[in-house]
């Protein structure tokens, strides 16, 4: 036990070193291209863990550094945020792992440690790492989920912009493929936001669409006779052949509906009718 302490000091004592080691390492044999910031991130990274792994074994408790935590979040964050792929980091523990065990099986070695005593170290060493590419993984599914969610929210508000064209007159145009998500958004937010701007008269104009399905044609039916119930004058315009066929295959009776073949039409209609 004395042996394998007094190796726990050489860790702690000559963790900067070794750090160096293990990340220059690390880099020549994946042949990487790091900036220097991440460079020093690493290395900091690496000098705390190796202080903690001398300080655990001379304590003789497990556990990870919240160091070693932190930083593999932001490997998750990082390719989060530039939309790279996890696989990134990933393919990095590896070569890491085969690297951190030679250089520590060499200095155990040379300390004089026992096979048995060697195979703990070389545990220490293994729950850590796996303790960060765990922590990697989970950061990055938990913020993909994230980012997922707002970017969703922000596609669903550019789609169904409520632009006032004038004096309680908006147009609703409808953009891309409306599905169940944007239908909720729409049910959520542009009502609200219709109430809101005072619009008497609301344009929804379907000549943007991709496609729609019977479901989100009924959902956005019930919304304008919610519109409807709300005083809103809803005009319906841009519906193609295709569309029209969603609508019908949906059961929805347009036969009371005001519609217009474009939005120009709609205006028109409106100013001759002053």
């Amino acid at each position: 036990m004395n042996k394998l302490k007094s190796c726990a000091d050489y860790f702690k004592e000559n963790s900067e070193y070794l750090a160096e080691e293990i990340v220059e390492g690390v880099i020549s044999r994946m042949e990487l291209k790091i900036s220097e910031h991440e460079k020093s991130q690493a290395l900091n990274m690496y000098i705390n863990l190796l202080d903690f792994l001398g300080q655990s074994i001379k304590d003789e408790k497990e556990g990870v550094p919240v160091s070693l935590i932190e930083w593999s979040k932001e490997n998750a964050a990082s390719v989060v945020s530039d939309e790279s792929g996890i696989s990134d980091i990933i393919t990095r523990y590896p070569p890491t792992r085969d690297i951190f065990i030679e250089i520590i099986t060499g200095i155990s070695i040379e300390c004089g440690l026992s096979i048995k005593e060697l195979a703990f170290v070389i545990k220490r060493i293994n729950r850590i790492l796996d303790s960060s590419l765990n922590e990697t993984v989970f950061a990055f599914e938990r913020l993909s989920a994230e980012y997922k969610s707002e970017a969703q929210k922000e596609i669903a508000r550019l789609s169904a912009p409520v632009v006032p064209v004038k004096e309680g007159v908006a147009i609703l145009p409808l953009i891309g493929n409306i599905d169940t998500y944007r239908a909720g958004y729409i049910m959520e937010s542009v009502i609200p936001e219709v109430e809101s701007k005072g619009i008497d008269i609301l344009i929804a104009d379907f000549s943007g669409i991709f496609t729609i399905d019977s479901y989100v044609a009924s959902n956005l039916h019930q919304i304008g006779q919610m519109l409807r119930l709300m005083g809103v004058r809803v005009i319906t315009t841009g519906l193609r052949p295709d569309i029209v066929q969603s609508v019908t295959k949906s059961g929805i009776n347009m036969s009371s509906s005001e519609i217009y073949s474009t939005v120009k039409q709609a205006l028109s209609s409106l100013e001759q009718s002053k």
